[in-house]
């Protein structure tokens, strides 16, 4: 039987940075600092792509079942979740009462006796965004104090989560969404156009979304649960990147599947591919269904071992998430007090 390997850092307060004991996978070009600006359209590349779906399966099904952290290097990691975490709420019933609680969640996500447990109160352990819909952008935008506490604002857009809207109608959103504070735009692609083979019409659409988005950041959502194939999803993943996408993002989170990990090992490969032929890194986000800390850590080790430590950060990590949170939470002080507290202990809104 295979020995797990374990990961660890020194201190919970030290794996806000993970670190493994053994050598990591090594990108073969130099990383450019610059925002990826997106690469012409290379069909033969698109076309060409083939996924041997039984590889995949097993690869994903080693994460679980090879990979361990634990004790105060389980801790560590979580802490680092939360700083990847976008904080989402997109309900049919959401108020502005509740997104002043989940922002106000976001920039304290712990309670301070637990922080102060783990020597991590002076770490500033916040979420990685707030993620609403357009018509509480201005109240979440305005609740961080305009960018002044570090969290951005994120807004799902273009017709989400269906992505059936008019193409003008959709970017007016984007424009409109920027106008109000949005520095994030989740936007959602015309799965139809990966469906059929329209690789053509879907660059021009993700192209536009993003000349559209200007200097805010880009996650362009494929709806993997609604691709039909591992080798569609791959060839979404290079298309949106090739017309300039800053993150890929699996779902909506509305869709029947979400994120899972045979599709994270697919867009994740792509995402490396697409780094060594060009130099530039693009993000990746896991949405929908991610509500256990033990998932958490394990799209985590996932980026680690199929990226390298460099997508262990906010800036090219997120996980899509709102009850995710509230069992971390409940995680974190079993491993202070050796106790579970109940659910309620951590309410999120």
């Amino acid at each position: 039987m295979e020995t797990k390997r374990r990961y660890e850092a020194a201190t919970p307060s030290a794996a806000i940075l993970p670190t493994a004991v053994s050598p990591e996978r090594a990108l073969r070009v130099v990383s450019r600092p610059e925002r990826n600006p997106g690469i012409p359209l290379d069909l033969d590349l698109v076309r060409a792509l083939r996924i041997n779906r039984s590889a995949v399966e097993r690869r994903a099904a080693t994460v679980p079942t090879r990979r361990t952290v634990k004790k105060e290097w389980q801790a560590a990691w979580l802490l680092r979740a939360i700083t990847c975490m976008d904080l989402t709420t997109l309900q049919g019933d959401d108020t502005p009462t509740n997104v002043l609680r989940l922002c106000a969640k976001a920039q304290h996500p712990l309670r301070r006796d637990i922080l102060e447990a783990l020597g991590a109160t002076e770490l500033g352990i916040t979420a990685g965004a707030v993620c609403v819909y357009h018509a509480f952008v201005p109240v979440a935008v305005q609740a961080l104090g305009g960018g002044a506490a570090g969290i951005p604002v994120a807004a799902v857009s273009t017709g989400f989560p269906a992505g059936l809207n008019p193409l003008p109608q959709r970017i007016a959103e984007i424009t409109a969404s920027v106008a109000a504070g949005a520095s994030e735009l989740d936007v959602v692609i015309t799965r139809a156009h990966a469906l059929a083979g329209r690789w053509e019409a879907l660059y021009d659409e993700v192209r536009a979304f993003r000349e559209a988005c200007g200097r805010a950041l880009m996650k362009v959502i494929l709806g993997t649960g609604e691709l039909a194939t591992l080798a569609t999803v791959a060839r979404a993943s290079q298309v949106a990147m090739m017309a300039g996408a800053d993150f890929i993002k699996t779902s909506t989170g509305k869709e029947p599947v979400n994120a899972t990990l045979p599709v994270g090992v697919v867009m994740t490969r792509q995402i490396r591919d697409y780094h060594e032929r060009t130099g530039y890194a693009v993000g990746f986000k896991p949405a929908g269904g991610i509500r256990k800390a033990k998932q958490a850590l394990e799209w985590l080790i996932l980026m680690k071992e199929e990226l390298g430590d460099r997508w262990l950060r906010a800036n090219l990590f997120r996980l899509g998430a709102s009850a995710l949170l509230t069992d971390i939470e409940r995680q974190l002080e079993h491993f202070v007090t050796g106790r579970y507290s109940a659910a309620h202990r951590h309410p999120m809104v």
